[in-house]
Order: structure tokens, then sequence, then C-alpha cells
């Protein structure tokens, strides 16, 4: 097969999936209490890595901008306001979805290449059921809710964070460091946007992967590096797309 009809073949199924997933979505045919499974793996065991990750980032945001600052003109006043904007509109939905990519991408690719390959997707087919509404629509659902709630869950802990550090090595006071003026609605919508597609997208993207799996462990082994690769790919181009969009339209220009 030469590279041209693998890609058109690709292009074809992965159009089959979003259909599929939103047919799927709206109609209601899946596993019974799948999508509340799938919640748990994708949210709750991903508490801890987004806390860890989102947690650290802030500490070195804040310590790096303070001490750049406190350099030049040593005026702190406005590091808080500033971090917490662009913590809400950018580094928060990004870098989740981000570490979602990585450890839930893989997952994903995994579980569904191991029923590629092993022929229980065939098996589905055959008695009749469609295995992107029995696979990838409990995750694309799951995905969707948990990338919020981690999201939001992160950013808290990053807000916590550092609020700590500025006020442990720069004595900035809490108060003036939580100063949330500079958020506006725009920054909110330009984050919860960005959530809905990096949610949407981390699911269909690492299920395309998985569903394209052939061979044994090895076809694994790579559906699970391409999952990996095109989710976090998949995140940038949309964080890079969304961000154009929040700031000339959600944004005003600001």
């Amino acid at each position: 097969m030469s590279r041209v009809e693998a890609f058109r073949d690709g292009a074809k199924l992965f159009r089959r999936i979003v259909v599929r997933t939103a047919v799927g979505s709206l109609r209601g045919r899946r596993p019974p209490g799948e999508v509340l499974r799938q919640m748990e793996q994708v949210g709750n065991r991903s508490v801890v890595f987004i806390a860890v990750t989102l947690g650290f980032i802030g500490m070195v945001l804040v310590f790096q901008t303070c001490l750049q600052i406190n350099r030049v003109t040593g005026d702190l006043s406005q590091v808080g306001a500033e971090f917490l904007k662009i913590l809400v509109h950018e580094f928060g939905p990004t870098l989740t979805a981000m570490m979602l990519a990585t450890r839930v991408g893989a997952g994903i690719a995994a579980e569904v290449g191991s029923m590629v390959v092993t022929e229980q997707v065939d098996a589905l087919r055959m008695c009749g059921v469609e295995p992107v509404e029995y696979l990838i629509v409990p995750r694309f659902l799951a995905s969707l809710v948990m990338t919020g709630v981690l999201t939001v869950f992160g950013v808290a802990v990053a807000i916590t964070m550092g609020t700590l550090t500025a006020y442990l090595t720069f004595h900035v006071n809490p108060r003036i460091f939580l100063d949330l003026g500079r958020v506006s609605l725009g920054d909110l919508a330009t984050g919860g946007l960005k959530v809905i597609a990096y949610g949407a997208a981390i699911p269909i993207v690492s299920g395309f992967a998985g569903l394209g799996a052939r061979g044994g462990s090895e076809g694994v082994g790579w559906a699970t590096t391409r999952a990996v690769i095109a989710s976090s790919f998949t995140v940038i181009v949309l964080d890079l797309v969304l961000s154009g969009v929040g700031l000339f339209l959600l944004q005003g220009g600001a």
C-alpha cells in the first residue's frame, strides 16, 4: 500500500470515528456504568499527576517572574494579577491537557489497540456492536467532563503554590498577589473553550491510533507512541488556534 493510499484510508477512519463519536454521544447506546468507570480512570488516577505538575510549574513561574522583576524595578504588585490571568486562559488548560495526553492518551490507545490485535473488535462487529460507540464514546464523554474538573483543580493548586512561593521567597502579601482584577470573562471563556476542545480531541485522536494498530504487541506499542505524539501535537495546534480566536473575539484584542 502506497503512502497516499494509507493516508486516504487513515483520513476515512478518522472521519468515521469523529462522526460515530458525535452520533454515539447523543444516542446513548453504550455499556451501563462505563462512562463512570472511565471518569474514574481519566480523573481520579490523574489527580496526583496533575497536582504535582501544575504545582511545581506555578512555583517556578512565580519565582522566576518575581526574580527578574525584582532585579529591574522591584515592583511585584502586578505579578499575581498577570499570573492568574495567563494561568486561567493559557497554562491551566493547556498543561493539564498535555499531561492527560501522555497518561490518558497512552492508556486509551493501549486498551483499544490490544482489543484490535486480539480480534476482540472484530468480535464486537460480528455481534452487531459498533466498536466506536462501545469503546470510544464512553472515554470521550469521560474526558470531556474530567478534563474540566482536573483543569479547575490544577489551576487551584498552581495558584496556591504560586501564592506561597511569592509570600515565602519575596514577601508578597497574598491579598496583593491574589488580584482577580485582570481576569476577564474573555479569559474564562477562552480557557473554557480550550478545555472542551482538548477534552474532545484527546480520546478521539488516541482512539484513532488504537483502532489503527496492526500486528501483535509491537503494533500496540507503536499505536501507543503515535497516540501520545499525535495527542500532544493536537493540543499544541488547538492551543495556537484557540488562543488567536480568544484574543481577537473573546478578549477584545487585549
